[in-house]
């Protein structure tokens, strides 16, 4: 298993509206990705680099606004990576999650409890990182 880049880090919200308003119109971020269906907003910089995320705040999740930011780890492989993890000792949180046509992902903690997301792009432009 291999991380092959730190490309993500995101953030919850309790307003996606607000918080497209905020991050697109009030910082002059890019939006790359806008999915009402899932929550889900990503935006980026006029330089590219890594880019960042607003998820719907949820009851199902311990990650409410204004408390995380949360890395996500490039992967090539998923299924192989949680495998391998799991041989390793590490606490991996729930099931693989598909975003069809866009992602996989996987929640892990670190020994302190903090939660990484592990993501496998399946489209070629998210692979090659923001914009």
């Amino acid at each position: 298993m291999a991380i092959k880049g730190i490309d993500l880090a995101w953030i919850s919200t309790k307003d996606m509206k607000r918080a497209k308003t905020f991050f697109a119109d009030k910082l002059g971020l890019e939006i790359i990705s806008d999915s009402p269906e899932y929550g889900w907003l990503e935006f980026c910089g006029i330089d590219g680099g890594a880019s960042l995320g607003v998820g719907q705040d949820s009851k199902e999740s311990d990650l409410k606004a204004g408390q995380n930011a949360v890395i996500t780890f490039t992967v090539e492989n998923i299924e192989k990576t949680k495998a391998e993890l799991i041989a390793k000792g590490v606490t991996i949180v729930g099931d693989i999650i598909e975003v069809p046509g866009n992602v996989k992902l996987l929640y892990i903690k670190d020994e302190d409890g903090n939660l990484f997301h592990l993501a496998q792009p399946l489209e070629e432009q998210h692979a090659k990182g923001c914009c």
